[in-house]
């Protein structure tokens, strides 16, 4: 460790020590993520065989103590960089009062390595330990995670990097990035408040104010129809996000925005920024202001390089890209929460302690008919009688004009999305009666940002995928959802009311169509196999977790090469709580 850090360090540990113990100020961050980044080798776990153990720990989170689940003493986790071609050899050891689990996010291994309860194994029980062993078949940027109940929410969680058999990493320098976020309440209580009360967490409702500002811009009869149209949905056109800024800190590497993670470069030096959504509910917003840059790598999986001035992250996706900063200054990484109640940002920087300017968090976005793809959606179930269709939402969608112009025809476009006679039940409060493509869109708050956004559409595979051949079948799957009443689903139907898993043959090549009947956006994330994105570009980038948008239909092709049973369900913890999970059984 230099002077420099030591330096650093010590300022920080004098500024805090009013808030907390010593012993929480002494445990503040991974010791991963010092400054020097890839350099700094004792930081990082690479023997042979590598122990995990899991407890709790008081550490301090921001300005506060909290009680994180900690593993080897760190939230998040330690660093793990595997080598390709090696034997991963990890030992778990739980130390919590109750049942736990890691799941390797990305990986593809034998299903009884997957790591998740009731589906792959039975968990890891108090006082012991269990042996995770296989074969690293791949490299890039990835995970893990507890899958046990709502661990994840309190800090279960880590990077994992896996090398590339000749060491290459593409750049000179390297920093990993995993950017939570951390609520001090209880996981059980955020998740009893969303079920009780829908809008909980929402603090940007619109206000009375606003309201008249709308009548006088667009009339007293299009705003009150507005108006009555969300009312019948029991939603807000800024119920963006579940769970917000108002309890969440949002963390990269562990600190907050106060606490400024830092990474050092030299003026010139490639650095390769590995960039993790490991938050629990929080898709983010990621620029570098001042630098441009270029995605290489998407779900740990190379693309062929896309320059980009902004990129989202939806939760549990990663990004890797490269900056060269030329200019012997300080740049700020700033990660914004999409619904735009909170950010984190760290700092690039030459020399430790500079500061670089933080911009101010943009004006919450809407949801609006250019928000919602511009397609149809109706409500449905115990709603049926209050049928509304979504042509009458009104909302900016001059950009949507701008973009359709450079809108790509997918495969998903030809394909009829069917909707059962139900509507799916009282578990879907509605349908989406025309879903469309929206790969080709950045996302709500971003269409009319002046600066390059990375698209889905822009991602190209860096090279063919092993299996090329057509399709043999068909799957559609429907992302459904009860906002009031907090239920989330697949085909209207929570985990516990399905009758069996959705079945793959083993060895098929498969279309999966997934449509978002929902208001809301979904990360959604298959286990143990590669999903090929359709996007209108060869080769298909490879993805472990696609984001869908209200209103939107998108095709994947799997290779269904891995026997067993596999989690798949969306990556909003709390949704997946609530029933939007399914197995997938390959037999």
């Amino acid at each position: 460790m230099n002077n420099d850090f030591t330096k650093g360090r010590r300022k920080f540990v004098k500024s805090a020590f009013t808030v907390a113990s010593a012993l929480a100020i002494a445990k503040v961050a991974p010791t991963w993520a010092v400054p020097q980044g890839r350099s700094f080798k004792d930081q990082i776990l690479t023997n042979d065989e590598i122990d995990l153990t899991i407890t709790k720990s008081p550490l301090l989170v921001g300005n506060k103590v909290g009680t994180p689940i900690t593993i080897n003493g760190q939230m998040p986790g330690p660093l793990i960089r595997l080598k390709e071609g090696q034997r991963a050899k990890l030992n778990v050891i739980n130390r919590l009062l109750e049942d736990t689990s890691i799941h390797w996010h990305g990986i593809i291994l034998p299903e009884n390595m997957d790591g998740v309860p009731g589906v792959s194994f039975e968990g890891i029980k108090p006082g012991r330990t269990f042996k995770y062993r296989y074969d690293v078949e791949q490299n890039g940027t990835y995970w893990y995670h507890s899958h046990s109940g709502l661990q994840e929410q309190l800090g279960h969680l880590g990077p994992l990097v896996i090398e590339p058999k000749d060491g290459d990493i593409g750049a000179d320098r390297e920093h990993t990035i995993i950017l939570s976020d951390w609520t001090f309440e209880d996981p059980d209580t955020v998740f009893r408040n969303l079920k009780v009360a829908e809008g909980y967490y929402n603090y940007q409702k619109r206000t009375i104010f606003e309201t008249f500002k709308d009548v006088r811009q667009q009339g007293l009869d299009k705003t009150w129809k507005q108006r009555e149209m969300w009312g019948q949905m029991r939603m807000s056109p800024r119920d963006i996000a579940d769970v917000t800024g108002s309890t969440y800190t949002y963390l990269m590497n562990g600190r907050d925005s106060q606490m400024n993670w830092s990474a050092l470069f030299k003026p010139g030096e490639k650095v390769r920024l590995r960039i993790i959504n490991g938050s629990a509910m929080s898709f983010f917003d990621v620029r570098i202001p001042g630098l441009e840059m270029t995605v290489v790598a998407a779900d740990g999986q190379p693309v062929k390089p896309v320059p980009v001035d902004e990129f989202r992250i939806g939760v549990a996706e990663t990004y890797d890209v490269i900056v060269q900063p030329k200019q012997n200054k300080p740049y700020t990484i700033y990660a914004e929460s999409f619904d735009r109640s909170g950010y984190v940002r760290g700092t690039l920087t030459p020399e430790l302690g500079l500061e670089a300017e933080v911009p101010e968090l943009r004006q919450a976005p809407e949801r609006g008919m250019a928000a919602m793809g511009m397609g149809a959606m109706a409500m449905s179930g115990d709603m049926k009688g209050n049928s509304m269709n979504m042509k009458h939402m009104g909302g900016n969608n001059s950009h949507m004009t701008h973009k359709m112009t450079h809108k790509r025809e997918l495969p998903v476009e030809n394909i009829k999305i069917k909707h059962r006679e139900s509507g799916h039940g009282a578990g879907a409060a509605m349908i989406a009666t025309n879903p469309v493509s929206r790969l080709h869109e950045p996302g709500i708050g971003l269409e009319d940002v002046e600066h390059k956004v990375l698209l889905y559409t822009d991602l190209i595979g860096a090279h063919e995928w092993p299996d090329t051949r057509e399709p043999e079948r068909q799957i559609e799957l429907h992302l459904t959802g009860n906002m009031e009443r907090y239920m989330w689903s697949f085909d209207g139907k929570k985990f516990t009311e399905v009758d069996g898993p959705v079945q793959f043959h083993h060895g098929e090549r498969l279309r999966l169509v997934m449509v978002n009947d929902t208001m809301m956006d979904h990360p959604i994330h298959l286990h143990g196999m590669w999903m090929e994105l359709e996007n209108g570009q060869y080769p298909r980038p490879r993805k472990h977790t696609i984001s869908l948008k209200p209103n939107e239909k998108v095709s994947l092709l799997i290779t269904a090469d891995a026997p067993g049973s596999w989690a798949f369900h969306c990556h909003l913890l709390y949704h997946m709580k609530a029933g939007m999970f399914r197995v997938v059984n390959v037999a």
